[in-house]
């Protein structure tokens, strides 16, 4: 009753090979009626071409019968009435009896299997990567044409071969730790993370490669399928891109360094013009713009001194620019300048005008803060947010600004204060003076982070 309600097709034979009972299995995946099975030899449903080696494996069984598995490792078909053959699974289990010993024979058809499998390998076979899949001794089970194409080796070369037969003499003694890692703890990944990887060829060359594994777990066992990609032409883009970017990392140095030594030529100009200039006015006025010329020489020399060649360190600019300040108009006078503005760094498009503007408002506070020589002191802050949100302050300890100019900053006659204005506009920013005691100039601005 068992047998006759089994989900698998069964069959008990003899000795001879006869077929003593069968189930309803059989026969719907056979298509014979079990009448015209009993008695008969089983091997009526073996191919043809099969037959003949057929009463060797039977007697095989018979001289050690125990429980297993018939064919392991061949595909095995049984031959329906219609003359169809389909891929079939034997076990085979002995059955000892009163009447003597038979075998009892569980047969499945594997054809939904088979074809799962089928398409499983086209669908490999197609892929535009190399494929290959390993048992969990390291043994290749399966490759495509593009690892034949990618290591040069034939597959009949590959298949049963060591997957480390593909990987360099230097990294052997370590892939198979590598893969009983994996396999602990099997889960999709790319491997080598953060290290460069290469394969061996068959004609001894090497190919750098990227590496993804994926964990199957079949009928038969844990595997790994690893897709690997010949990087050759992504690592020479990459090192063509460099080289390209190094020539153009140069040029821009380059460039700078000219910029500033031309800046530097002007400023030399207007330095020995003002000294031929009679008038003191006048010679100020020189100074002044040779001051505003010095101030855009700097952003091109740190610039050139960088490592970032789009982005000035704004804290060490303001330092080189304070100490030229300083020289150029606190010559003996007690007038010192403080900087304060660590860790900002400024595109060239902002920190060129606020340069100018820091240009602007040092000079007029030693020009107008402090009359008679008095002492006093320039505190110039630079800070930025996470968020990109700039701040830029100078601020002394003078006299202060008249409240009326403070107001309206451009409307005045100085060239330094429209000047500030002009450039607060330019990059977006909210300029605020307060005045008493002392000058306070600040600009909000923002920065992309």
């Amino acid at each position: 009753m068992a047998v006759e309600a089994s989900p698998v097709g069964k069959i008990i034979a003899d000795r001879a090979g006869r077929m003593l009972m069968v189930n309803a299995q059989v026969e719907k995946m056979f298509g014979y009626p079990r009448v015209e099975l009993i008695g008969r030899p089983v091997e009526m449903l073996v191919p043809e071409r099969l037959r003949g080696k057929h009463p060797h494996f039977r007697e095989e069984f018979w001289g050690e019968p125990r429980a297993r598995p018939m064919g392991a490792g061949r595909e095995l078909y049984g031959l329906r009435k219609d003359g169809r053959e389909l891929p079939i699974e034997i076990g085979l289990t002995p059955l000892h009896i009163a009447e003597g010993l038979f075998v009892l024979s569980s047969v499945v058809e594997i054809s939904e299997r088979k074809r799962a499998e089928e398409h499983f390998r086209l669908a490999i076979e197609a892929a535009p990567t190399g494929m290959i899949m390993v048992d969990a001794r390291g043994r290749i089970v399966l490759v495509n044409a593009q690892v034949e194409a990618l290591f040069g080796y034939p597959r009949s070369e590959l298949i049963g071969a060591l997957v480390e037969t593909l990987v360099p003499q230097r990294h052997r003694s370590r892939h198979g730790g590598f893969r009983a890692g994996f396999f602990s703890d099997p889960h999709a990944r790319p491997m080598g993370a953060g290290r460069e990887l290469h394969g061996l060829r068959k004609d001894g060359t090497e190919v750098p490669i990227e590496i993804g594994l994926n964990p199957l777990t079949t009928s038969e066992g844990s595997f790994v399928l690893s897709s690997i990609v010949d990087i050759t032409e992504r690592r020479r883009a990459a090192e063509a891109l460099e080289r390209s970017l190094l020539e153009k990392e140069t040029l821009l140095k380059e460039l700078h360094h000219r910029v500033k030594n031309n800046l530097q030529v002007i400023s030399s100009l207007l330095s020995l013009q003002s000294r031929a200039v009679g008038d003191a006015a006048a010679a100020a006025m020189l100074r002044e713009s040779q001051n505003r010329v010095q101030s855009i020489s700097l952003v091109h020399e740190k610039l050139y001194e960088s490592n970032d060649l789009g982005r000035v360190d704004f804290g060490e600019y303001l330092q080189a620019l304070g100490q030229h300040l300083q020289g150029a108009w606190a010559s003996g006078s007690q007038v010192t300048i403080q900087v304060d503005a660590g860790g900002l760094r400024l595109p060239v498009d902002l920190a060129v005008p606020c340069g100018l503007i820091v240009n602007e408002l040092v000079t007029n506070a030693f020009k107008h803060a402090f009359p008679g020589g008095q002492a006093g002191s320039v505190v110039v802050r630079a800070t930025v947010e996470p968020d990109g949100a700039a701040c830029l302050q100078v601020e002394d300890d003078g006299v202060g600004m008249p409240p009326e100019r403070a107001a309206h900053p451009a409307a005045g006659e100085t060239l330094g204060m429209t000047l500030v204005s002009t450039l607060a506009r330019q990059i977006g920013a909210a300029l605020q003076i307060g005045t008493g005691p002392g000058t306070r100039v600040r600009l909000d601005f923002r920065v992309k982070v």
